[in-house]
Formats: structure tokens, C-alpha cells, sequence
């Protein structure tokens, strides 16, 4: 027998103090708090003690990067701080890859440049030129070089002692929009998201202040995006934007529930976070900012699922229309749950019969069920992508198993584009006669990339594609760890020789991280389409349900 898990088993800071608390404490941000709003489970003291951890940088350290997917929120206890506002630092200071593609000639020569010895490296590429890393996993921080040749060449704004930033993206689960880096030496408070969601849900004027940085900066942006508010007027739209709610469902890690319930057989919108039920009444139109949610409809004992809404998709639209139209209340007809972690935007009932149902008759185009623009004849297929979560790949590789003869030149070829050493595997989950193999989904909702310690993988420049720069991976397996498919691999190294490079204070031999890269600097594209050759291999995108369509043929 053992106690149930809880979540501050596990610090964020392991060596907080009582002292470090009380020092927080009179903090002006958090003495501003009402610790008496907070309910006993989750004191204010507990979060700061369990939910926060302190951290020193030093002069020219990085401390998110531009595109980042982070996960904390940052307040600066001592020292100063630049925000880089344009242009952004160049890629290869905060360990991007330059988006690069071979010619012709580089192309060819890696029939011939291959090794028989798996994941050999020259080690020499290993120095940063701009710039240097320093410690390991978690700790490590990526160092600029030359802190007054950036401020010359980037326009900044200066962050001071009492600032808090980072909590948009990592509340919103969002990129980071800008990159920061230490001016002076500095101490920052890093609070997780969980901590920043206890503090948002309990102190109203933390959430106020959190809500109208929001509304200040994404909000107008947000709504001028979907088709619904594009052609408001600014008064109609402030007035929109002023009554917006901001709501989040599920896990913020959701692929460690995700692997949880696969693991232990469970499956199905039951137990799934419930944004909205079948029967219920709805107060207002939900638009999706950031994740995936299941449309599902009660069927005997069970739920059967219609469909999937993502990033950009918006719920119950008609049917609020029609009820005003008809003069009528009519109760939702599906359920809606979080399929991980779901951020929402609530417009209320009231806003949309003021300001959008009296011109719908003039825009009829814009009266479009999501909820049926991905509902497709065989529910099986559906049912099948969304609990695998493969919903989530942009660039999935599917392999129609009734072609395929098993003649492996696909990994043979991506062998090749890759120094001998393949970077998929040719099995995964198969629904019919299709196969979702283990190769890099390039995810809309990329937990991979969440607390990588020195940017290693990141989006592409050219494409979007999910990589990894082999250069600043320093093996700490978060991303690999985080992967929900099992689609990233950690391989040791080897030198040009052949020896295992070992690290010296370990004695261990070095890891790195290696995934399928849709051979990005290849100018034909990914080789394992190019080299299949019955056509059983195409990287398809589910998002919209057009995959479908091959289930159906």
C-alpha cells in the first residue's frame, strides 16, 4: 500500500525555504494577494513553496526564446531585463537551426558521404560560435556573447525589478512572441503554469490583471481572425472583447494523463474534462483558442464521437442563433470534452443577440456548424484518430498496409538523407488497413517542445516543421520524455571514428535526441514518400478530417 500521488510531492523548487517564502511574500505583486481567498488545500504559502522556484542569471543569459513553447511565468526579484522586439535574435543565437536546403550536388553526395557506424558526429561542431551553453538539463542557459552589439542592432524595451512576464504564453499555451535575455545580472522568481492557474482562479485582481493583459494584446486579434467579428466595427468589437471570457479544461501536460489512461485501457469522452453536456443549457458561443475538443452524442450507455474542433473552431453558434431566432431555448445535442488541454474563449449569449445575430441574415455564409464540418460516414476512422490523439499531426506518416510489401526502402531511404542512420520507425497504430507509423507527427499542439532547456527543438523558419538542432540538444530527453507518441528517440554518439563519445564528469556515454525532420534541408522533400515504390506511404495533415477520406474509399 502507498499514498496517492500528489502534485507537491514533486517541488518546482526543490530547495525553497520558509525564508524564501516570507522574503516572497512581501514581494509587491504577491503582498498585493489576499492569502485568506485561498482555499486550505492550496495556500498561497504552499504555492510559492511547491508551485515557484528561484533562479539566477547572469549578465547575456537567455531567458525564454522567440517561439518557444513555455510552461512558466517569470517575476523579477533583483536586476534587469531585455525584451528583444525587433528584429528577433537571429536563429542560430537562441539554438535554431538555420533554414538551410542542400543543392543538388550536397543532395547527391549523400549516397556516397554515409556511414556504416550509427549516429557518428564531428564533435568539432559542437562550440557555439554566438553563443555558449552552460549546465545541464533544466539548469542549463543559453549565454549571448556581446550584450551592447545586440542593444545596437535590435530594438528592446527594459524589464525591471517587479515586472512580471511570460504568464500569456504560458497560461495560453501559446509561442513565446519575443526573446529575453539578462542585461545586469538578475534573480527571477519562475512560477508553472499549475501555480499561476491556482493564483488566477483565487485572487480576483491577479485575474483581472492577467485577463486585460490578454484582452490588451491578443484579444482584438483573436476575434478579427475568425470570420464571425471580422466586419465589426472598433466600438462593436471593443464592446465584444470587453465580455469575453477566458476559460481553460484538462492538463496543461496532458500527454502524462494521456499516457495514464492508454496505458490502464480507458478511453472515451468519459473521462475526459467536461467543457459542456449533452441536455445542458448553453449561456453563450465557445471559440477555441489553444487545444483539441471531442463532439460527442450519447448512444445507449456510451458516447459516440461526431467529431473534433481545434485552434480557431468555435461551438454552439447555430444553435444559439436559432433559439433567438425562434424565439425558442433549446438544450445543447452533443457533449463537449477537453482532449488534453483546452483553452476557451466564452462569448456571452447576450453579445451575440446584440451585435452579430441582427446581421447574420446579411451573412449567411458565416452561420457554419463546426461541429459538422469534420463529420465524416465512418465513425469508426474518427473515433480511432481521436483517441490515438492523431488529430494532433500535421504531417503524419500514413502507410496503406494492403501496398506495402514490406520492402523497407522507405527507411533505407531515410537512412541515407540522414548519415545512415534512420530517423522513423515502419510500425505504430493501425485502424483497417492503415497504419500511423512512429515517425514525427509535426504537431499542431507540440508538447514536445515544452521546457526544452536551450531551444534545441523548435518550429522551422521554412515550413513549421518541428526539429531538432543537433548542435545546442544537450540529451536531457525532455522532449522524448514529453513525445506522447513515442516518435522521438534518444541514440548515443558516436565520433568520426567510430568511439562512443563519453561525457567526463559522468563517465556516461552522450545522448542526443533524433526524430524524423521531414528531411527539411533536402530539396525533394521527405525521402520516404519519394522512395516508396507502390505509393503506400504519404504524409498527411488530419486537421479538418480530409485524411479521412482515404478510409472512405
Amino acid at each position: 500500500m502507498m499514498a496517492r500521488p500528489q502534485r507537491w510531492d514533486s517541488p518546482f523548487g526543490p530547495d525553497m525555504t520558509d525564508g524564501d517564502v516570507t522574503m516572497l511574500m512581501s514581494q509587491p505583486v504577491i503582498s498585493a494577494m489576499a492569502p485568506d481567498r485561498f482555499p486550505e488545500h492550496s495556500p498561497l504559502a504552499g504555492i510559492l513553496k511547491n508551485d515557484t522556484r528561484l533562479t539566477n542569471y547572469k549578465a547575456g543569459e537567455i531567458i525564454v526564446r522567440e517561439g518557444d513553447y513555455g510552461n512558466s511565468a517569470f517575476l523579477i526579484l533583483e536586476g534587469a531585463l531585455r525584451v528583444v522586439l525587433a528584429p528577433n535574435l537571429p536563429r542560430h543565437m537562441i539554438g535554431r537551426l538555420a533554414a538551410q536546403k542542400k543543392n543538388f550536388f550536397e543532395a547527391l553526395s549523400q549516397l556516397w558521404k554515409n556511414s556504416w557506424i550509427p549516429e557518428v558526429r564531428d564533435p568539432s561542431r559542437y562550440a557555439i560560435e554566438q553563443g555558449d551553453t552552460h549546465g545541464k538539463g533544466a539548469a542549463t542557459h543559453v549565454f549571448l556573447q556581446d550584450i551592447p552589439a545586440v542593444l545596437d542592432q535590435h530594438r528592446t524595451a527594459q524589464l525591471t525589478q517587479g515586472a512580471l512576464f511570460g504568464e500569456l504564453a504560458a497560461l495560453g499555451r501559446v509561442p513565446r512572441t519575443a526573446s529575453v535575455f539578462a542585461e545586469t545580472d538578475c534573480r527571477l522568481l519562475e512560477i508553472r503554469w499549475q501555480g499561476l492557474r491556482e493564483i488566477r482562479k483565487y485572487d480576483d485582481n491577479f485575474r483581472k490583471e492577467i485577463d486585460q493583459r490578454y484582452r490588451d494584446n491578443a484579444l482584438d486579434d483573436a476575434l478579427r481572425e475568425s470570420d464571425l467579428f471580422g466586419n465589426l466595427d472598433e466600438e462593436e468589437l471593443q464592446r465584444v472583447a470587453d465580455s469575453v471570457l477566458f476559460e481553460t479544461y484538462g492538463s496543461f501536460d496532458w500527454n502524462v494523463s494521456y499516457k495514464k489512461l492508454r496505458s490502464s485501457g480507458k478511453a472515451g469522452s468519459e473521462h475526459e474534462p467536461a467543457i459542456t453536456r449533452q441536455g445542458d443549457y448553453p449561456d453563450g458561443m465557445l471559440m477555441i483558442r489553444a487545444g483539441f475538443a471531442r463532439v460527442s452524442v450519447k448512444l445507449g450507455t456510451g458516447e459516440r464521437t461526431i467529431t473534433y474542433l481545434g485552434a480557431g473552431d468555435h461551438y454552439g453558434f447555430p444553435g444559439l442563433y436559432h433559439a433567438w431566432r425562434d424565439g425558442e431555448t433549446r438544450p445543447l445535442g452533443t457533449s463537449l470534452t477537453a482532449l488534453g488541454y483546452v483553452d476557451v474563449l466564452r462569448v456571452p449569449t447576450h453579445i451575440l443577440e446584440t451585435y452579430l445575430f441582427p446581421k447574420i441574415e446579411s451573412a449567411p455564409a458565416r452561420l457554419v456548424d463546426m461541429a459538422k464540418s469534420r463529420r465524416l460516414s465512418d465513425d469508426a476512422a474518427m473515433e480511432w484518430a481521436v483517441e490515438d490523439r492523431f488529430i494532433n499531426g500535421t504531417k503524419a506518416m500514413l502507410i496503406d498496409m494492403d501496398r506495402c510489401v514490406r520492402c523497407d526502402d522507405c527507411v533505407r531511404a531515410c537512412a541515407a538523407t540522414h548519415g545512415g542512420s534512420p530517423r522513423f520507425t515502419r510500425h505504430g497504430s493501425t485502424f483497417d488497413h492503415w497504419m500511423v507509423a512512429n515517425a514525427c507527427m509535426h504537431c499542431a499542439d507540440p508538447v514536445c517542445m515544452i521546457g526544452c532547456p536551450t531551444g534545441a527543438i523548435h518550429r522551422s523558419e521554412l515550413g513549421g516543421m518541428v526539429v531538432i538542432n543537433d548542435d545546442t540538444c544537450i540529451g536531457c530527453a525532455t522532449c522524448a520524455n514529453s513525445c506522447p507518441y513515442n516518435n522521438i528517440r534518444m541514440v548515443e554518439i558516436r565520433d568520426l571514428g567510430g568511439a562512443p563519445l563519453i561525457d567526463p564528469e559522468t563517465q556516461r556515454p552522450i545522448v542526443k535526441a533524433t526524430k524524423c525532420d521531414l528531411c527539411a534541408s533536402n530539396p525533394g522533400g521527405p525521402a520516404c514518400v519519394r522512395a516508396c515504390p507502390h505509393d503506400a506511404l504519404q504524409r498527411v495533415n488530419f486537421e479538418g478530417g480530409v485524411v479521412f477520406e482515404s478510409f472512405l474509399r
